[in-house]
């Protein structure tokens, strides 16, 4: 297998009211362990293999009663560099030499929420880089259950998992899909061009 990318970039935007999600991207804010705002503009987009995938991941949370709320999608490569420099590490980010599968526009960071908006209890926060964010770690009853509830919802709905981030979600063999930069996307993210 080769780690060289085989399908073609094309990102869709991620509308709230067309997938009939909410989107707090909180790389575009600085509520994330930054602590400054990552992205100069709080665009959502994502392959549009990854798009179709969310699509039903959707669907399948309203059957169930809830939405989904996202906290990031596509990172553009120098947003991921962004991160690494802050905080190198290779447990909960991905080295950005190799790729993160964000910054190739086929992972999301969500959760679920509620018919009142609020989100479900995961026992811990987004982006809490702790073994207390790994699955099946040691959290209430309820917050394994949620957990458990939002992986068979998107495992169902073809997404691969990420086992030390509750929050994370990837296509399968994410490497054939094309990094990212800014400049590849319909509207910039980091800055304006």
């Amino acid at each position: 297998m080769t780690d060289a990318p085989t399908l073609r970039a094309a990102y869709v935007e991620i509308d709230q009211q067309a997938y009939d999600v909410d989107i707090h991207l909180a790389y575009a804010t600085a509520d994330n362990f930054t602590g400054r705002p990552v992205y100069a503009n709080a665009h959502c987009f994502l392959h549009e293999d990854a798009a179709a995938h969310l699509a039903r991941a959707i669907e399948l949370a309203g059957r169930l009663g809830y939405r989904m709320l996202i906290f990031d999608a596509l990172r553009p490569s120098e947003a991921q560099w962004a991160l690494w420099n802050h905080t190198p590490d290779p447990d909960f980010l991905a080295d950005p030499r190799r790729g993160s599968p964000h910054s190739r526009g086929v992972a999301v960071d969500l959760t679920l929420i509620d018919d009142t908006g609020a989100p479900l209890d995961m026992g811990t926060p987004f982006d809490a880089f702790t073994p207390l964010s790994h699955h099946g770690a040691d959290v209430s009853a309820d917050a394994q259950r949620n957990r458990h509830l939002l992986l068979g919802i998107m495992s169902t709905a073809g997404w691969d998992f990420y086992s030390k981030e509750w929050w994370h979600f990837q296509l399968f063999d994410p490497r054939r899909y094309p990094l990212a930069e800014d400049r590849d996307l319909d509207k910039p993210m980091m800055g304006s061009r």
